[in-house]
């Protein structure tokens, strides 16, 4: 037994110490499965001589769960072979609740997934009061559910009103919640105390059995068939599907695991779990989730993107110019994790405003009692609000989050480094300009760096490090150990218009302008977007960044490429205008340009004209844009785009919904084949954390190997021949098409 330590003291109590070798945490391996039955045999032929038994834990955590690199190479054919070994294992821990002694799980640590179910196959549970302790079945967030009894014997526990949510949701809890819950049985100060209150709490039981092994145990608030829970449960599925809509099969799974084992015999119930987690195991959701969620997100977290070279560094005190709505995000993200920050403006004024966002945020944290008074003081006197350049001198790093504008964040730069020490490193907080240019600004250019937060900063976890062409892998390399060191998940990507998370996703608003401008209704865009797991369908995300915006973007783009062919840019305000699919341009304004948008598609630069200059209609901050926004009720569509309707053609909605995917995963693949993106980990990761993209499918390129390059590129074709061009599959796809190999 090398993962379980048997060790029986003079009274008969035996400590099971649970103890992977070479491991930093005990999962449930094959070698834990096989130790663990060689453990049970051994406890029932010794039962005699036992008082009682104890799990404990040699690692920092009692257990971690599941093995999830064996649970990823299951495949669909494997489903028989995996059902018996589950049901196996859950055999051992059954034969541990029937040993007839009393066992405890003595949690010095987190129990999670596999952790607590072993924890919950002893008769009692007794934990270390420790808040940064975390017990719950995370399971759903990875695509699965808690396999080894975990449904069953929650629901048995808690009932089903109190169950459902902490599973469907994968809720971790402190010990003193789960204490209240029912999950734990008592609370101790430190390992002394822990294992001192197991071996009390085995004199006192000596004849301990399960709950659910007593004949007269009742599921607490009732069985499906109960009243109280019959008047509920039947909404329990819609309200699910609101959630998951339709792309997650594991909150269903355990919503029919838990209704259905609460209806049956406790071993008939136990069999009916695992077969729910035999479908998930063999399902791809669950190996996109886990392969991007777990494996890839934890490859970012160890600096798999960081040079390799340079050492660890940690800023000692930060700049921040500009004290806008990212200016003061960033200040909070530095402050929040102990970074002493400057926030600048051009006046103090301005710096406070910037200041006073943090004090909201910690108003509300106290307020919820997720923050003492003493706490959020010291978090507000670590961001100091000035107008003064030279409050930035001892700055080792300066961010600059002044707006888009080329020749404003210019002079802050040169303003900054004009007072900084020769190796401090400056970064912009930019989401499109090119940090190459940028970086021309600068007395340094290796020591320029673009630094991408997303709004909202303080729950937004990406950022995106954006290396210039002169950055050095010493300045990239501190970039990233900053946004690790304010607890934020880095993603490195190459220069270029856009980067990676903007350019990626504006395919996404374009697509559904441009599914618009084809004559399908505003309403079937924006619910295809939600159906396919889209945060917010295109149009309403254009509204909030604003169609003036986009517009200015376009006009920007089509001006510079005119340039470049040495043309005239024209305009033409004619009315009556024939549309190339036909649309009639009525009474409103169109701008002619003799070169095309290389990243908006016609059908959706005919659609931004039209409600930028023809209808006036600029967005949500300028009164309206796509939707209507009454001071009173929620936002509803403009009925003013069913004028989009006229003329257009039929088009299934499974390619609207495949356009909207398609253009993102496209597009990523482009970023990958020009160098831009160096890995498809920060593909993924990029994809989920930046925008959205829907994490059934693990990410943006996890999607293409979801479907199968192959069919996913014939698809991408038949996308093109229907829809246009942009679908057509890059050259990468195609040559992971020929042998149907995953990107």
């Amino acid at each position: 037994m090398s993962s379980i330590r048997y060790e029986k003291d003079a009274n008969g109590v035996v400590t099971l110490l649970l103890d992977a070798p070479g491991q930093p945490v005990n999962t449930m391996n094959a070698a834990f499965q096989a130790d663990l039955r060689e453990v049970v045999d051994r406890l029932e032929a010794e039962r005699d001589q036992i008082r009682g038994v104890i799990f404990a834990s040699a690692k920092r955590t009692f257990f971690a769960g599941g093995d999830l690199k064996a649970l990823m190479a299951v495949r669909a054919e494997d489903a028989a072979a995996f059902f018996r070994e589950l049901e196996a294992m859950k055999a051992c821990l059954r034969r541990i609740e029937k040993l007839g002694r009393p066992v405890v799980a003595a949690l010095n640590g987190s129990a999670l997934g596999g952790g607590l179910e072993i924890a919950l196959s002893c008769h009692a549970r007794l934990c270390i009061d420790d808040p940064s302790i975390e017990i719950g079945f995370p399971e759903v967030t990875l695509g699965l559910l808690p396999g080894a009894g975990g449904v069953v014997k929650t629901v048995r526990l808690l009932g089903l009103q109190a169950a459902l949510p902490f599973l469907t949701e994968g809720r971790r809890v402190a010990p003193a919640k789960a204490r209240s819950m029912g999950l734990v049985d008592g609370l101790a100060r430190d390992r002394d105390e822990l294992l001192a209150s197991a071996l009390a709490w085995i004199d006192a039981h000596p004849d301990a059995r399960q709950p659910w092994d007593n004949p007269g145990h009742r599921i607490p608030g009732g069985t499906p068939s109960s009243p109280a829970v019959a008047a509920v449960l039947p909404i329990a599925p819609a309200l699910l599907l609101q959630q998951t809509r339709g792309n997650f099969p594991a909150p269903e799974a355990i919503l029919a695991a838990a209704v259905e084992s609460a209806q049956v015999d406790f071993d008939t119930a136990m069999r009916i779990e695992s077969r729910h987690m035999t479908r998930l195991v063999t399902g791809q959701v669950a190996k996109n989730m886990i392969g991007t969620l777990f494996f890839q997100l934890n490859e970012v977290k160890a600096g798999k993107s960081r040079p390799i070279g340079p050492p660890r560094w940690r800023a000692r005190r930060v700049g921040i110019l500009g004290a806008g709505m990212m200016g003061a995000g960033i200040a909070w993200a530095c402050a929040s994790r102990g970074v002493p920050c400057v926030l600048k403006d051009l006046d103090l004024a301005k710096a406070e405003q910037g200041k006073a966002y943090s004090a909201r945020l910690l108003a509300g944290r106290v307020e919820k009692g997720r923050s003492s008074a003493a706490d959020a003081d010291k978090v507000l006197a670590a961001i100091t609000p000035s107008a003064d350049v030279a409050d930035l001198s001892d700055c080792d790093l300066v961010i600059e989050a002044v707006f888009e504008n080329r020749e404003t964040k210019a002079q802050v730069t040169r303003e900054a480094e004009a007072v900084l020490d020769a190796g401090a490193v400056v970064a912009s907080n930019t989401s499109t300009l090119p940090i190459t240019g940028l970086a021309e600004a600068s007395a340094r250019p290796e020591q320029f760096i673009g630094l991408h937060f997303f709004s909202p900063v303080d729950r937004m976890q990406l950022v995106e490090i954006i290396k210039g062409e002169r950055t050095s892998i010493e300045t990239l390399a501190k970039a990233f150990d900053f946004v690790l060191q304010i607890g934020k998940t880095p993603i490195v990507v190459n220069d270029a218009r856009g980067f990676y998370t903007s350019r990626v996703f504006g395919t996404f608003v374009n697509e559904g302008m441009a599914l618009l401008g084809e004559g399908v209704p505003a309403a079937v865009v924006e619910n295809a977007a939600w159906q396919i797991g889209m945060p917010v369908g295109p149009l309403a995300v254009l509204d909030e960044v604003s169609l003036k915006l986009a517009d200015d973007v376009l006009h920007q783009e089509l001006a510079d490429l005119e340039r470049e062919r040495h043309e005239h840019h024209a305009h033409d305000h004619a009315c009556g205008h024939e549309h190339e699919h036909g649309h009639d341009h009525g009474h409103g304004h169109r701008h002619a340009h003799k070169v095309k948008s290389r990243r908006v598609p016609e059908s959706a630069v005919y659609v931004l004209e039209k409600m930028a200059h023809g209808f006036g209609r600029m967005g949500r901050a300028h009164g309206g844009g796509f939707y209507d926004y009454p001071k009173h009720g929620e936002k509803t569509l403009w009925p003013g785009l069913s004028v989009f309707e006229r003329g257009g053609r039929s088009i299934p909605f499974e390619d609207i919904k495949d356009r909207l995917l398609y253009a993102q995963a496209i597009e990523t693949i482009r970023c990958l084949q020009e160098g831009v993106l160096e890995s498809t980990r920060d593909a993924n990761i990029g994809s989920i954390f930046g925008w959205g993209f829907p994490a059934w499918t693990g990410g943006t390129i996890q999607f293409v190997n979801h479907v199968g390059a192959r069919a996913f590129a014939a698809r991408a074709q038949e996308l093109a021949q229907r829809h246009g061009e942009r679908f057509a599959p890059p050259e990468l796809l195609t040559k992971h098409a020929a042998d149907d190999t995953p990107l």
